[in-house]
């Protein structure tokens, strides 16, 4: 979990979602997807330009694609999960093959959702709702113990 205020924590921030497709069309049909469900869509062509944009700007949420060219989805995945900067972002993966081992493969390079294609806009919202939601519980369960650690040494 991060340490220091989160901009999501901010009253009426919208929430930043990164689309990551080398195909245009799905990076737009998705940040229009998005966009309709009250997010905010940054886009990204390419693995690199990902990793590149996050060093410029906090993501809430990724949705990543597997299948693209020089950097795959797992290729980005990995260098996300090896950065401390970026290893608490959830993942989610987009895929046009919805197999076993492209699941396996992203569970254990910690991404933490995935959706086939065609996504629906819908699922998507929900989706990325259910992640912001487990960070946000996350970030009041470490609030809660620090809490409660705090009034243990105090009591000492």
């Amino acid at each position: 979990m991060r340490s220091e205020p989160h901009p999501m924590d901010g009253p009426g921030r919208t929430p930043r979602v990164m689309v990551v497709d080398d195909d245009p069309d799905t990076v737009s049909i998705l940040a229009r997807h998005l966009q309709r469900e009250g997010f905010q869509a940054i886009e990204a062509s390419s693995g690199r330009e990902c990793l590149r944009l996050l060093q410029q700007q906090e993501v809430d949420v990724i949705l990543l694609d597997v299948m693209m060219p020089e950097m795959d989805g797992f290729e980005v995945c990995k260098a996300l999960k090896n950065d401390p900067g970026t290893t608490e972002i959830p993942v989610i993966m987009i895929t046009a093959r919805d197999d076993i081992d492209a699941r396996a493969e992203g569970m254990r390079l910690g991404v933490a959702d995935f959706l086939a294609k065609p996504v629906f806009r819908r699922q998507l919202a929900g989706r990325i709702r259910a992640q912001l939601e487990a960070i946000a519980n996350g970030r009041r369960a470490t609030e809660a113990i620090n809490r409660i650690a705090g009034a243990i040494r105090r009591n000492r």
